[in-house]
């Protein structure tokens, strides 16, 4: 699983902060703050903005999808 973040981003740290609470493993890629150095991004979402999300074939881009996405696929065992 892989996460395309900028450190200063609320988005991405709501993200970051569900994956800690659901310990899952990923890895971070941390990219450039401006949009048009996101040639990354773009080649794998189709846009520039983070947070986004790979794991395996799934892609999301959108945090609250995210999120969602998370807590339904790896929800905590009571």
């Amino acid at each position: 699983m892989k996460l395309y973040n900028i450190d200063g981003c609320g988005y991405c740290a709501m993200v970051r902060s569900v994956l800690k609470q659901l310990d899952l493993d990923y890895e971070t890629v941390d990219v450039p703050w401006a949009h048009h150095e996101r040639s990354e991004v773009y080649q794998i979402s189709g846009q520039n903005m983070v947070p986004v999300l790979v794991d395996g074939e799934v892609i999301l881009s959108d945090e609250y999808e995210i999120i969602d996405y998370l807590k339904k696929t790896y929800p905590v065992e009571p």
